[in-house]
């Protein structure tokens, strides 16, 4: 399930192509359950022999702006030294996650159909209140970004959200890069494509969300638990307390501690990628742990429920 939780958290970021010529190929985000879950991204990305003529012909120019391998190679362990510096494996996650999030499988354009595109680097998106506090990420990232300019921001959020989760301790996730950047601001989704943390019928939104990128309920599960890293603040999110015994100052400094202190997490080990968030989330037991109300559906759905029980008792992880 380590593989799993990996590749359902890196799904949507990070084998989310969101570019035209984007392929299933893209298994990242699904090893957090399976090789299957992996594959099924997919549905984050429009299979090249469907396109029409016009699109095929931008496909071809998109290859031609394909990532630098060496540079990738290089930008990856230069990621590794930032999180090493600044345990900003989190923050990394969320913003690959949500410029591939705005994903739309019943919409053949690009860039109109969002997903992976690297228009979250703009302004107009950065204020969507989803994306609260991730300029913060696009500043760690940015200098990267200079240092490698043959990288597109699409690839580099993928490859900085992936990179967060095998350093964290989840599996090396399986990437493909050749992502196209949109090229203005005036590309960026509208807002609102994002998931809801408390929607009035919690389920029911989860599978209007992600059945909209082509998701299944495995995967949702899979992909919410990405929140077994972080932390929720409330005067980003609305949601969550200001601090908890997990994330005060002295706690973060007994424990070399990543980051500004305060928010909640989900978790104990907030910096760990592991199962422990179906856990911490099924139990309830600790008052200082984060539990949204789509988190909590995840065990009082009857259909999602069977599927967080798998996650929670698999021996992979345990």
């Amino acid at each position: 399930m380590a593989e799993r939780l990996a590749a359902s958290a890196a799904t949507l970021r990070a084998s989310a192509a969101a570019t035209p010529f984007a392929r299933r190929a893209a298994p990242a985000n699904r090893a957090f359950f399976s090789p299957s879950l992996a594959r099924a991204r997919v549905g984050l990305r429009a299979a090249p022999s469907s396109l029409p003529q016009k699109a095929r012909a931008v496909r071809c120019a998109a290859v031609a702006m394909a990532s630098d391998a060496a540079q990738v190679k290089a930008a990856r362990e230069d990621i590794r030294e930032l999180l090493r510096t600044t345990h900003s494996h989190p923050i990394l996650v969320r913003l690959g996650w949500h410029d591939a999030g705005t994903y739309d499988k019943n919409i053949e354009e690009w860039p109109q159909r969002g997903g992976a595109n690297g228009s979250l680097r703009f302004d107009v998106e950065l204020k969507h209140g989803a994306n609260a506090g991730l300029i913060n990420a696009l500043k760690l990232i940015q200098p990267i970004k200079d240092k490698y300019p043959s990288i597109t921001y699409a690839d580099l959020f993928q490859l900085a959200s992936a990179t967060a989760i095998e350093e964290a301790g989840g599996p090396k996730i399986p990437m493909k890069y050749g992502r196209v950047d949109v090229t203005g601001p005036e590309q960026c989704p509208p807002e609102g494509k994002l998931p809801d943390a408390g929607p009035s019928s919690p389920a029911d939104h989860l599978r209007e969300v992600f059945y909209r990128m082509g998701l299944n309920d495995k995967e949702i599960v899979a992909l919410s638990g990405a929140h077994t890293l972080g932390r929720s603040r409330p005067e980003r999110s609305g949601w969550g307390k200001p601090e908890t015994k997990y994330t005060v100052c002295s706690y973060l400094l007994y424990k070399n501690g990543p980051g500004a202190p305060g928010g909640q997490s989900w978790t104990v080990e907030w910096l760990r990628f592991d199962n422990s968030y179906f856990k911490d989330i099924k139990e309830k037991r600790d008052q200082d742990l984060l539990v949204l109300p789509t988190d909590a559906a995840l065990f009082e759905d009857p259909k999602f429920k069977v599927i967080s029980d798998d996650q929670l008792y698999d021996v992979g992880i345990l």
